[in-house]
């Protein structure tokens, strides 16, 4: 019962997102919600709902904010994340993901491997600062952390 059973961001003030951001949020999303590891440690005496849980993503105030809920509608956690560790990476993400757009349209398979492997790598890295920066507050896996990650980079930059 750990886990993430919805998942929504807040798009509202963004602007329209290209296709290619487009696919990388739907699949993102669905990935997520196929297979995830989502948990809300105890924390001093409060008790926390039991999952599976609502998230509703966000960014206010220029922070990125976590709306959690149990799957009943019951508020189980809040929190609110500074974006500024997230900057760089997320700027080289969307430069890494341009580049590879690009060459799916016109380099040859093996060009193609290389920077889905830089991809790869810089992903990884955002979904490890997610964890870092979510320890004590959420427990997730790394793959979970991806897929949230990718979100994070839809709503940070706003397509």
């Amino acid at each position: 019962m750990s886990r993430i059973c919805r998942i929504e961001i807040d798009d509202r003030n963004l602007p329209p997102p290209t296709p290619e951001i487009e696919q990388e949020r739907k699949v993102a999303m669905f990935d997520l919600l196929e297979e995830n590891s989502f948990d809300l440690p105890k924390r001093d005496d409060r008790v926390t709902p039991a999952g599976p849980f609502a998230v509703d993503l966000s960014i206010r105030d220029k922070r990125l904010v976590f709306d959690v809920a149990a799957e009943t509608g019951e508020k189980a956690a809040e929190f609110h994340l500074s974006l500024t560790p997230f900057r760089q990476v997320v700027k080289d993400y969307w430069q890494i993901c341009e580049s590879y757009f690009d060459a799916v349209k016109n380099l040859p398979p093996s060009q193609i491997e290389t920077i889905d492997m830089a991809r790869r790598g810089i992903h990884n890295e955002g979904a490890r600062i997610l964890q870092e920066r979510l320890e004590g507050k959420a427990d997730i896996d790394i793959d979970t952390a991806r897929r949230l990650f990718t979100l994070i980079c839809v709503l940070h930059f706003g397509g």
